[in-house]
């Protein structure tokens, strides 16, 4: 699977694949264990990956440090009604870390996944 690809490491994948797929439109690309999920949007990968199971993603790291949710990294995705977005998200109980910001380059917010990892939505400046 060649390209590039994202991973979120989630607590639990079923809510997170319902989370991507139910509001931010991503399909579900291959499901092969409880504990992993690609989703796509847009030619986009990414990996919803379990803090446990037989992969990779989960494993300690030498000096005990453990994959876990909720960091800063985030995906990008462009919307074009940002405060629409924003109103049908809340109404559907999701979590932002911040309210919408007004930069040079467009307005954005952070939005909160299930299990803590945020997603930057965008909103470009209108032309």
């Amino acid at each position: 699977m060649p390209g590039i690809s994202m991973r979120y490491i989630v607590d639990d994948v079923d809510a997170a694949v319902e989370f991507y797929t139910r509001h931010l439109g991503f399909s579900v690309a291959l499901r092969p264990a409880p504990s992993f999920a690609i989703l796509t949007r847009d030619g986009f990968r990414l990996f919803v990956s379990g803090m446990t199971g037989p992969g990779g993603a989960s494993q300690a790291m030498p000096d005990g440090r453990k994959p876990e949710p909720g960091g800063w990294n985030r995906i990008q995705i462009e919307v074009g009604d940002l405060e629409a977005k924003v109103t049908t998200l809340r109404q559907a109980g999701a979590r932002f870390r911040n309210e919408i910001v007004q930069g040079i380059g467009g307005k954005q917010i952070l939005l909160d996944d299930p299990a803590g990892n945020p997603i930057e939505l965008f909103e470009a400046p209108k032309r």
